[in-house]
């Protein structure tokens, strides 16, 4: 019995599918099925704030693509409070710790605020992507009362959501007060203040400005005793409650969230079922990136890689690729995983194309299914010149100041790459390759697994490298190597060319060699055959 492909064939195909028999099942309208995720405005948007807007949207996407229609949220959480000032950020933004961070000015001078600020970096990353989203800001959703009636059933519930709260996390912190942090009228603070009493007729709440520990340091209350309206954006709900009233409010049907708030998404999902009598978003759970010392990447931790780093020396489209390969799992992440992505992503494209065969049909239906979530559905008519990220990034690192596009067009050409001339994309990735070629002193080869005689021939053209030879010499000599090693001369090639290149295949070896220098290939080679 043949398998069967669903959608694409793609994980975003299977979980939209999902969603629609469970919102069939659940006997809500699928008229417009929503997708959503937050945005943090406290610090630099980094890599994995980036893939949970793409991952949100692919699933949007993925619903469309099913016969709906669909749309994704980028809901920024532009209301919460400065906690810590995230490394790399001067000591200045210490006084303004528990302000609502769209309280702060900007650092930089060119945005409203602090906050604006922050958001406006990840929604320049999302339009660079071509990713489409409704931009929604919690403060100007509170202050316009989106959230009203939701605010008004968890605070008349206060009781039963503290006991909630307790049950899930053992945080008893709501069981005595509000779950809803007015932002005081005297000092401009909104960590710093304890709602105790809920005026529902006057839809005011009460509170004392007392103070608060965050992340270990205390936040002094200034002691006003005031009043906030819960109408018109004098506070905020609490994490532990927002999210439910945010699904509910905006009847979010999708939101995938990272290990990290696990406790708080458990929570909000039982306030929707048990406080609005509503069933929450479907979910999908993801884990967080790393950087290559294993250290999550976050805005406080100061390890920040920002989508506008990998924009420097990567395309969108293999940004996009990172973030959709794969959903689960931890992954070690750095600038120099960037050429690898670059030459994947030509590679499913050869997949799609048919230039590339794979004989598994749900494989190849994965794969080029993944290429056109990539390319967001926007593919080319035809398939690219694949120049392989090395190549470039050497002929880069030799090209002539002042004449780098055309120095890199005339060797390209003569390997065979260029035909078309200098296009868009290939103007791009040339961009891509000399700002590499500026920032790093030497190129990342692909690991390549070799066979012990693979490994042999591999030291024996290190040493005949090591003399002097035409480009006819060098090339021979890869013929002769590999036949004394008793290794398949286009096995050996494909090797080399993996090694140097990333790419199975590239210009013939003996010019490659001369351009890009005898001591940088040995040098690779070396590289590759150690352990």
């Amino acid at each position: 019995m043949p398998t069967k492909i669903i959608g694409h064939g793609t994980w975003y195909d299977k979980t939209a599918v999902k969603i629609i028999e469970r919102e069939r099942e659940l006997g809500r309208s699928l008229d417009l099925i929503r997708t959503e995720s937050g945005l943090g405005a406290s610090g630099f948007p980094h890599i994995g704030s980036f893939a949970d807007c793409a991952r949100s949207y692919a699933v949007a996407l993925a619903l469309q693509e099913q016969g709906f229609k669909s749309e994704y949220i980028a809901f920024a959480d532009d209301l919460d409070g400065l906690r810590k000032v995230p490394a790399g950020l001067p000591d200045s933004l210490n006084k303004y710790l528990g302000y609502p961070v769209t309280s702060i000015p900007d650092l930089y001078g060119c945005h409203g605020s602090f906050g604006e600020h922050m958001t406006s970096l990840l929604l320049e990353s999302l339009d660079q992507s071509g990713i489409n989203y409704t931009f929604m800001s919690a403060k100007k959703a509170y202050e316009q009362g989106l959230f009203n009636e939701e605010i008004k059933t968890i605070l008349s519930n206060a009781r039963k959501v503290g006991a909630i709260v307790k049950d899930e996390v053992g945080q008893e912190k709501f069981v005595d007060v509000l779950p809803y942090f007015p932002i005081c009228a005297n000092c401009g603070r909104i960590y710093t203040t304890k709602a105790h009493t809920f005026l529902s007729d006057e839809n005011k709440v009460l509170y004392t400005c007392e103070g608060l520990e965050v992340r270990g340091t205390w936040l002094e209350g200034c002691g006003h005793k005031g009043e906030a309206d819960i109408r018109k954006g004098e506070g905020k709900l609490g994490w532990k409650v927002e999210f439910a009233a945010r699904w509910k409010a905006l009847d979010i049907r999708f939101e995938p969230f990272g290990k990290d708030i696990s406790d708080s998404v458990r929570v909000n999902d039982r306030i929707c079922r048990e406080i609005f009598d509503w069933a929450p978003p479907s979910h999908a759970r993801y884990e967080m990136y790393l950087d290559k010392s294993g250290k999550k990447i976050s805005k406080s931790a100061g390890n920040v890689f920002t989508p506008q780093v990998w924009f420097r020396y990567g395309s969108p489209q293999s940004l996009l690729l990172l973030t959709l390969k794969r959903f689960v799992g931890a992954r070690s992440l750095s600038v120099i995983d960037i050429p690898q992505y670059m030459n994947e992503l030509d590679e499913l494209e050869d997949v799609h194309f048919g230039k590339k065969m794979v004989s598994d049909k749900k494989e190849k239906a994965k794969l080029s299914g993944l290429y056109k979530y990539c390319m967001l559905f926007d593919v080319p008519s035809k398939i690219g010149d694949h120049v392989p990220y090395n190549l470039l990034t050497f002929l880069a690192k030799m090209a002539p100041e002042g004449s780098e596009a055309d120095f890199i067009m005339e060797k390209l050409q003569a390997y065979g790459y260029g035909k078309e001339g200098l296009t868009d994309d290939l103007k791009r990735r040339i961009g891509y390759a000399l700002n590499w070629s500026k920032d790093f002193t030497e190129i990342t080869e692909k690991t390549v697994e070799l066979t012990e005689q693979e490994k042999a021939a591999v030291n024996e053209l290190i040493q005949a490298l090591q003399i002097d030879a035409t480009e006819e010499e060098i090339q021979g000599a890869v013929f002769s190597i590999a036949r004394n090693n008793n290794v398949k001369p286009g096995k050996f090639f494909r090797a080399l060319y993996r090694i140097l290149l990333g790419a199975p295949q590239g210009p013939r070896l003996g010019p490659y060699v001369l351009a890009m220098g005898r001591e940088n290939v040995i040098a690779a080679l070396k590289r590759a055959t150690k352990g």
